[in-house]
């Protein structure tokens, strides 16, 4: 008997602006509903909120005039990815000491996330989140 492994798919580049970020936090809440997880749900919520941290990360600290940012949400049984990606290559995240009103933006994508990461490309880098599937984030 062959196993199918079931995945979803949503890729989109943005313009690494405000408007663009806050297009890609809306499309990523979209469709995880469109995917079954309604709009109030855990899972739903924790990945819009990873979005617009890693969106507006990539607008503020990933952006090289004239060129936009990548967004992938990939779902598979079990996890949720999402990958931001830009191409600032000398700019990687890493959690820092929050100082003013800046500074928190990893610190709950930390939270939030299960497993995160920096992966380097050329040019730039892909920062990714994963949040991982079970009864108690379908509710």
């Amino acid at each position: 008997m062959k196993s199918e492994i079931s995945t979803q798919q949503f890729d989109m580049r943005f313009t690494s602006t405000p408007r663009g970020a806050r297009l890609a936090r809306r499309l990523v809440s979209h469709r995880l509903y469109e995917w079954g997880h309604p709009y109030d749900s855990p899972v739903n919520e924790a990945l819009t909120l990873i979005a617009a941290e890693l969106t507006a990360n990539a607008v503020r600290h990933g952006h090289v005039p004239g060129r936009d940012f990548h967004l992938q949400l990939t779902a598979s049984c079990t996890t949720l990815r999402l990958e931001v990606s830009d191409t600032r290559t000398e700019r990687l995240p890493a959690l820092r000491i929050p100082q003013g009103e800046s500074g928190r933006g990893l610190l709950l994508v930390e939270a939030l996330a299960d497993k995160w990461g920096v992966t380097p490309r050329q040019p730039g880098k892909s920062v990714w989140a994963e949040v991982w599937l079970s009864p108690a984030t379908q509710r």
